[in-house]
């Protein structure tokens, strides 16, 4: 008997320190929330986590949340620890374009399939900056250098295959560059690429909006263009089209959970994210970083989950991103 107390006590004192909770436990009312950001602090997920978890503090203030960080190959390190908590409905995961892209730049063995679709819940478009010192004044001198010597002109950003290489690619097809020839610094978070430009270490930055924004108005970056067909509303910055380039692309994020879920735990995750969506604070931070509020749920987002990995397998192929 003794034996099977320490047994039974040493098994929830593992499972404490590592909070993630067993592989098929269900979701409780009240029960602590864990958030995964798979990439490091600073970038784009990790940001979304974070509003996310304030917002549902704020819309239930019984709820326990805690984001946690599992940086690495363009989310799929994370996304292949989420495949492991099968069941477990105290668990989301922020994803999005970036991590379709990923999934099959590093030809991941699991993919978005293993997964549980919560919610989509952003979209918003990329930016493309320059250090304050660059020589590069407008978009047209970026593109003149780019095309005289690719490889010279470096570019930081998100992980290989995201959407940040993604507009990249496209930038390049644009202004007759060999999309293979970019010479691309992949980072897997936003805080990476953001010290290297404000060091002046790379010739340009390609990141999500609400990442580089407050950078550009205080004067430390300079945009060249965003990825909007139409100009963003307080960012002092033409579009790729007006610059002479044919590229429109916006970024989405959304929530997905573990596999496995029972039908009333998705419906649990389901009703909380919508909670949050209807929150103040939520509303708030879409309005501040500039993002477009294109919430789904249900059967809709997995269907918008599908269609856009058929689209950007063929976007990345095509620009030559896979080896």
């Amino acid at each position: 008997m003794r034996l099977r107390v320490f047994a039974a006590f040493a098994a929830l004192s593992l499972a404490a320190l590592t909070g993630c909770g067993a592989s098929g436990t269900g979701a409780s009312a009240d029960g602590p929330l864990r958030i995964m950001a798979p990439a490091a602090p600073g970038g784009g997920w990790d940001q979304t986590s974070r509003i996310a978890e304030q917002a549902i503090k704020a819309a239930d203030s019984k709820r326990k949340v805690e984001v946690y960080n599992v940086p690495g190959a363009g989310g799929t390190i994370g996304l292949a620890q989420l495949a492991g908590e099968k069941g477990n409905g105290n668990l989301l995961m922020t994803m999005g374009l970036v991590m379709v892209g990923a999934i099959e730049q590093n030809k991941s063995k699991v993919t978005l399939s293993e997964t549980t679709p919560i919610a989509k819940l952003t979209e918003e478009y990329e930016i493309i900056v320059v250090p304050a010192e660059s020589p590069y004044k407008t978009l047209a001198d970026l593109v003149a250098a780019w095309k005289a010597d690719p490889k010279k002109v470096s570019i930081s950003g998100g992980s290989a295959g995201g959407t940040d290489h993604i507009v990249a690619g496209l930038m390049a097809k644009a202004a007759g560059v060999d999309p293979k020839q970019v010479n691309y610094i992949a980072h897997s978070g936003g805080g990476e690429a953001l010290n290297e430009l404000l060091g002046n270490k790379v010739s340009a930055g390609i990141s999500g909006v609400g990442e580089f924004a407050e950078h550009v108005k205080s004067g430390k970056l300079r945009a060249l263009g965003v990825t909007s067909g139409q100009r963003v509303s307080g960012l002092d910055a033409p579009t790729l089209k007006e610059g002479g380039l044919d590229v429109e692309l916006s970024n989405w994020r959304g929530f997905v959970a573990p596999g496995g879920l029972s039908d009333a735990d998705k419906k649990a995750l389901t009703d909380l994210v919508t909670k949050m969506h209807d929150s103040q604070p939520w509303k708030d931070a879409v309005a501040k970083n500039g993002w477009i509020d294109s919430f789904q749920t249900g059967q809709q987002f997995a269907d918008f989950m599908n269609a856009e990995q058929t689209r950007v397998k063929g976007i990345i192929a095509e620009m030559g991103l896979v080896s």
